[in-house]
């Protein structure tokens, strides 16, 4: 029974040891789409989308340091790492909100 802990511990902190790398990638994605976004003509939409993207590099970063927190903590069941899953979930569907609104900006 003894070792079951251990192994159940490393199961649960699997999420954070996942969501922190990811986090960190998709502040580089949103950076990466906001400079190709330079490339093309200016206007009102791509203000929105320039916006846009930056708040969801802020989302993923607070998700990433949520999931470094988690991970520091040594609790297997870190309510940081609830938050830290949720708040790359809502990072995404913003994500995926801004990658809807670029597609139709694009003429």
């Amino acid at each position: 029974m003894h070792e079951e802990k251990p192994r159940a511990r490393a199961v649960d902190k699997g999420l954070s040891t996942h969501i922190l790398p990811t986090s960190a990638t998709m502040v580089g994605v949103c950076m990466t789409v906001l400079s190709i976004g330079h490339l093309g003509p200016g206007g009102e939409a791509r203000l929105v989308i320039d916006k846009m993207l930056a708040v969801d590099a802020l989302v993923f970063l607070s998700s990433a340091l949520l999931s470094f927190i988690s991970m520091r903590s040594g609790n297997a069941q870190s309510r940081y790492e609830a938050h830290a899953e949720l708040v790359f979930i809502t990072g995404l569907g913003l994500l995926a909100i801004g990658a809807v609104v670029l597609a139709f900006a694009i003429t």
